[in-house]
């Protein structure tokens, strides 16, 4: 029932936008998010040099114009994107985020040390180690076996498979950080609206 995927982004509720907009401004009152404020906003410091390759990877997909700044409606719309975009959406993001060249196709190391940086920065209670999913993903979706995910064989073969899709989706669930939005920076472990995500 707390499944928000059927939402569209002209759904989000006035409220919303307002503790988005106000955790935005107050974060960064010039309107527009640079790297380095992107990674204060999320509480992220002291990180490996893959982890900080990630972020500056995910700041790149999220920056649509491209112009090295998130404005609101760019913030809005990545946030809209995380937490209520359709499956398909997500996938294509994933996709882009996992593209670190940018050259259309996803290889064995940019999955890894994405995989691996996404760890760090979301530890997750993960059974298998980043190197047997990363060799699981190829195994179970590189069809033609050319050792390279294009996006057709990445969004098809991880919505085909529940278990690709459950992991996908849980080591890049960031609710824990918009549930601190919402509660204006408070952890929400301890202001009593978390859904335990053990």
């Amino acid at each position: 029932m707390g499944n928000m995927d059927g939402k569209s982004v002209e759904e989000l509720s006035a409220t919303e936008c307002h503790q988005w907009y106000k955790k935005f401004m107050t974060e960064c009152p010039s309107g527009q998010l640079t790297l380095h404020e992107f990674k204060q906003f999320f509480g992220l410091k002291n990180l490996s040099q893959p982890s900080n390759e990630y972020i500056e990877q995910m700041f790149d997909t999220f920056d649509f114009n491209k112009d090295g700044y998130i404005d609101f409606m760019e913030y809005v719309a990545a946030l809209s994107l995380v937490l209520k975009g359709k499956v398909e959406q997500k996938l294509k993001w994933y996709f882009k985020l996992y593209d670190v060249d940018g050259n259309g196709c996803i290889d064995r190391d940019e999955l890894l040390n994405i995989i691996k940086a996404i760890r760090t920065i979301n530890p997750c209670q993960e059974i298998m180690s980043a190197e047997e999913f990363t060799d699981m993903v190829f195994n179970k979706i590189d069809i033609n076996g050319d050792g390279d995910l294009s996006l057709e064989e990445f969004i098809d073969g991880v919505q085909k498979d529940e278990v690709l899709l459950d992991i996908l989706t849980r080591s890049l669930d960031l609710k824990h950080i918009f549930e601190m939005i919402q509660n204006d920076g408070k952890n929400p472990e301890t202001s009593g609206t978390s859904t335990k995500n053990e």
